[in-house]
């Protein structure tokens, strides 16, 4: 396809300089090339794949990913602290001219322009045609993986199959059904066709088969929600997720918790991570690093008994579970909730008891290794009236006293091997694509053709591997069950915190719905253009004779 080359913000210098790397990225300085002599190298190659990975790194882990996909949802809204709240509050602040929407923009592209530029300059390497062709997948597979997160996100947007090479100020607005069937589908196809089954040991988080029909099936299962739909694409995403979930030896852990395991990260549930190595986030040669431990922890370290330490984490306090998350869970019969939030923090160091003061009871004195808060959450809360509160030594916090500085803290990225506690990049990999995603995304797809009993099916694979044991019968569902507001809630249960789920709600149309009921920061501003971002103000600006603002910002 020839399109106009034609987008200003994606100035890339394609000899390129890597701040961070995955398990396959090898650090090393070249000086004295340009695009032109080196990328056309096989060396050159190499190197140029390489840093088109890169480009998942500066969103996935950072606290604009976290922003982006988990703030103005039904499940989550904003703690006390940082800034970007716009994204819950959809006000005012919510427009072209914030900073997250602008990088992610140019992040997005700059990955585009990246696999571009390697696939152009491709045709002029001398080397083993197979291993080009491999290479040549894999800048397909990101470059769809770029394209999908720019439509789910922005809408219609620039499309360029073409490298862009110095300043150009034009740019087009193309309809997302193009981006699709142009880019992001054709993309997939070739990948699949030309991915490995699996990756080298030594190549961990790099592209697969597995990992693009994983993400096709998104594809086709997002776009068949859409008025430019096809009429197989529920159906042929079935199929992609049926081919992820039984033909590449992928298994659910035995255990939801050892999903969480930090030294069990290359575990047979990964379809495709983003990679992070400890050597490298421990001493700042990757600056980025998984970043999640951070957002998700309340104020627990200016507690009685506690001060900030490594194995607690440090609280960044940016989300906090609605009260409508904290009902999702029966505690009685699924083990997901008491695995993914943490209860009990315990004394690092010694208080001396204290005498009753007003409204404060008298408590016994605390010794390093005693409770010092306990969050019984939710369903427990009954068990805990103030009285028995005022009793016990350390504090209880219930749901009745929640505030944006305590709450139930999330400790899926709890990182405990970091150097010290003010370290703020961590070494967990960044989940992308899990075989559990998989059987719902199946699921979804199996409703989206009425086929309620297969979708009952999925879904109960997934609710048995965490059932309390005993429960297995009434973790169970029947087809009558199987509607997409549950599998919403089921998707929360499963997935929450990875990053999911305002990609969830729109691609369902149910943002606007879900967000209304159980958000009410944000339930007084939603509207239904809030299903896609602004485009960023610096695109307009820099595009000539302008570039359309989405419907509903202010231009």
């Amino acid at each position: 396809m020839n399109r106009k080359k034609s987008y200003i913000i994606l100035v890339l210098a394609l000899a390129f300089s890597m701040k961070s790397c995955d398990k396959f990225i090898e650090e090393e300085l070249i000086t004295d090339v340009s695009a032109a002599s080196y990328y056309t190298t096989e060396a050159g190659l190499e190197d140029a794949v390489k840093a088109t990975y890169s480009t998942l790194k500066p969103f996935y882990g950072q606290e604009i990913g976290a922003a982006m996909t988990t703030f103005g949802t039904d499940i989550w809204t904003n703690g006390a602290d940082g800034g970007h709240k716009v994204f819950n509050f959809y006000d005012g602040g919510l427009n072209g001219e914030e900073s997250y929407i602008r990088d992610s923009w140019d992040n997005w592209y700059q990955g585009i322009n990246q696999a571009n530029g390697v696939i152009n300059r491709s045709t002029d390497v001398e080397m083993d045609e197979t291993t080009k062709n491999l290479r040549i997948a894999e800048v397909r597979f990101l470059r769809a993986f770029y394209y999908f997160h720019v439509v789910t996100t922005f809408g219609d947007a620039h499309l360029s199959l073409e490298e862009t090479e110095g300043v150009e100020v034009e740019a087009n607005k193309t309809p997302q059904s193009e981006i699709y069937s142009q880019a992001i589908v054709p993309d997939l196809e070739f990948a699949i066709a030309n991915l490995p089954d699996v990756q080298p040991d030594n190549e961990y988080g790099r592209a697969t088969k597995p990992a693009a029909e994983f993400l096709l099936g998104k594809v086709l299962l997002t776009r068949s929600y859409r008025d430019f739909s096809e009429s197989t694409d529920a159906s042929r995403a079935e199929t992609l997720f049926g081919n992820v979930i039984n033909n590449y030896g992928f298994s659910l852990l035995p255990n939801f918790t050892d999903l969480w395991d930090i030294n069990n990260q290359e575990n047979s549930e990964m379809v495709f991570v983003q990679p992070n190595a400890k050597a490298q986030v421990d001493s700042g040669v990757d600056e980025f690093g998984h970043r999640w431990h951070l957002y998700f922890l309340q104020e627990y370290d200016v507690r009685r008994g506690m001060t900030r330490d490594i194995a607690n984490g440090r609280p960044w306090k940016r989300h906090r579970p609605t009260e409508f998350m904290l009902t999702l869970w029966d505690r009685d019969v699924d083990t997901r909730y008491d695995v993914s939030f943490k209860h009990v923090w315990f004394a690092n160091k010694d208080e001396p008891a204290t005498e009753a003061v007003g409204e404060e009871p008298a408590r016994a004195a605390l010794v390093v290794g005693d409770t010092a808060i306990f969050i019984p959450g939710p369903g427990k809360d009954i068990d805990w009236p103030q009285s028995r509160q005022d009793a016990v030594p350390y504090l209880v916090i219930t749901n009745d006293e929640y505030t944006e500085r305590l709450f139930p803290s999330m400790n899926k990225w709890i990182d405990p091997t970091r150097p010290g506690r003010q370290h703020v990049q961590g070494q967990r990999d960044f989940i992308l694509m899990r075989l559990g995603d998989a059987y719902l995304l199946r699921a979804e797809a199996r409703l989206a053709q009425n086929n309620t009993t297969g979708a009952a099916e999925d879904i109960n694979v997934i609710r048995m591997r965490s059932a309390v044991p005993g429960q297995e019968a009434a973790s169970q569902i029947t087809p009558a069950d199987a509607t997409l507001d549950f599998l919403l809630d089921e998707r929360a249960r499963e997935l929450v915190g990875e990053g999911h789920r305002w990609w969830d709600l729109v691609r369902t149309g149910k943002l606007v719905e879900r967000t209304r009921l159980h958000n009410p920061f944000a339930a007084p501003n939603i509207q239904d253009y809030h299903t896609v971002r602004p485009i960023p103000q610096n695109q307009i600006d820099r595009t000539i004779g302008g570039y359309p603002q989405n419907p509903g910002y202010p231009q």
